[in-house]
């Protein structure tokens, strides 16, 4: 070997050793894009009202909305802002996405959409609501936060409904911890579940959890950093998501109700900080909900659902794929917004992918990471109905497994706690 050659080789295994812990640490805490679905929305349903034929209803809702007030192509197109022809293809794919799966993930809320009950009420409510879980592909329960005047009410809901459920959880079976205000509260969590999962004969790690981010506190700390990477390390690989809470946040930060909205400069303020402390890490977003419901005379829904489509848009453009959803004829909405967001974009998405893997010119000059980018973009677009396997692989040149590789959706669901 020739000499200067040993010599910067020898360098090399000095740098690869002294790198070697923070390699090690990197890869524990960035393992990037899990693989996997993500649900297009949550739909937040109080447990009270929660039953076996909820998500039917609410589909059958929803169709009946969409029939009512947007019965053409041509008036969905007028309400959303389409060209006719997209809104051709999209109507007929929210019709049977109402028809088949209306809702991807459902929430029996136990929190402030149940408000304050009788302890032997919320104990009945939250074991007969979770016995009817497991009609839509992703689900969970809601429960009081641990702040200390909800603790103990939330522990004792969260042990019921464990409790009500094992052995066997739900497919997609998440928790949602709300209004966090201290890294200890997650800390707390993750010991809490251990137990719970020793004391039913559930695997270790196999109760996961969302953190909603509608606290101040849970944005910026008191020394100044954020506490959502350290929240995410608390939770020991069970985190899955921050979940951004629209109401709860604008109001601690003194805004007035009639402003308070998943756009105000505030709303984006924190939705960034969440982007960054979670890029990498294999926790996933969701962005929060409007209180503004598709109800009453004609003028009013279509009113009601331009605005939330415009949202919903707006999330997926700023790369929130996940939203809530409060009422059940939001679904049309929730699904016109996503399926022309994916249509619109396919043709251009398509060839930029395969002008990148085929090594073509084209009119971008794409790098490695708008590859990840544009197959992650294709994938979701199939996984939510708006795009066919087909079509993606004729335009793309790549099928529904070598977009996951391509968007380097390879990594655990979870990491072991």
């Amino acid at each position: 070997m020739d000499p200067a050659l040993d010599r910067w080789t020898a360098l090399a295994d000095r740098v690869d050793t002294a790198l070697a812990a923070a390699d090690a640490r990197l890869a524990a805490a960035y393992p990037g894009d899990p693989a996997g679905r993500q649900p297009v929305h949550t739909a937040y349903v109080p447990a009270d009202r929660f039953h076996a034929g909820t998500v039917a209803e609410w589909g059958a809702a929803a169709q009946a909305a969409f029939d009512e007030h947007a019965p053409t192509a041509a008036e969905v197109a007028d309400i959303w802002g389409l060209h006719v022809a997209l809104a051709e293809a999209v109507r007929d794919r929210v019709v049977r996405k109402l028809a088949t799966e209306p809702v991807e993930d459902v929430r029996v809320d136990l929190e402030d959409g149940y408000g304050a009950r009788p302890d032997a009420e919320e104990d009945a409510d939250a074991v007969r609501a979770v016995a009817a879980l497991g009609a839509t592909p992703f689900c969970g329960v809601r429960f009081r936060s641990f702040e200390a005047p909800t603790r103990r009410r939330g522990l004792r809901t969260l042990a019921l409904v464990v409790e009500a459920l094992a052995p066997e959880l739900p497919d997609g079976f998440v928790l949602t911890l709300p209004k966090v205000t201290a890294v200890e509260q997650v800390a707390a969590l993750v010991t809490v579940l251990a137990e719970l999962e020793r004391a039913h004969g559930l695997a270790a790690g196999a109760l996961r959890f969302e953190v909603q981010v509608e606290t101040p506190q849970s944005v910026l700390g008191r020394d100044g950093a954020s506490p959502l990477p350290r929240m995410i390390a608390a939770a020991r690989g069970r985190c899955t998501g921050l979940h951004y809470g629209t109401y709860d946040y604008s109001a601690s930060l003194g805004i007035a109700a009639a402003y308070q909205s998943m756009e105000h400069p505030v709303a984006d303020h924190a939705k960034a900080v969440m982007q960054v402390a979670t890029a990498g890490t294999g926790v996933r977003l969701s962005d929060g909900s409007t209180n503004v419901l598709p109800v009453g005379e004609g003028d009013a829904v279509r009113a009601a659902w331009r605005l939330h489509g415009r949202l919903v848009r707006r999330s997926l453009e700023r790369g929130f794929y996940q939203g809530w959803d409060l009422h059940p004829a939001q679904l049309p909405s929730r699904h016109v917004a996503c399926m022309a967001f994916y249509r619109e974009g396919f043709p251009a998405a398509a060839a930029r992918l395969r002008a990148y893997r085929e090594r073509r010119d084209g009119g971008f000059l794409d790098e490695p990471a708008t590859a990840v980018a544009l197959a992650g973009f294709l994938l979701r677009g199939v996984e939510c109905g708006a795009l066919d396997d087909t079509e993606v692989a004729d335009g793309s040149g790549a099928d529904r497994a070598g977009l996951a590789v391509l968007a380097r959706r390879t990594g655990s669901l979870r990491r072991s706690p």
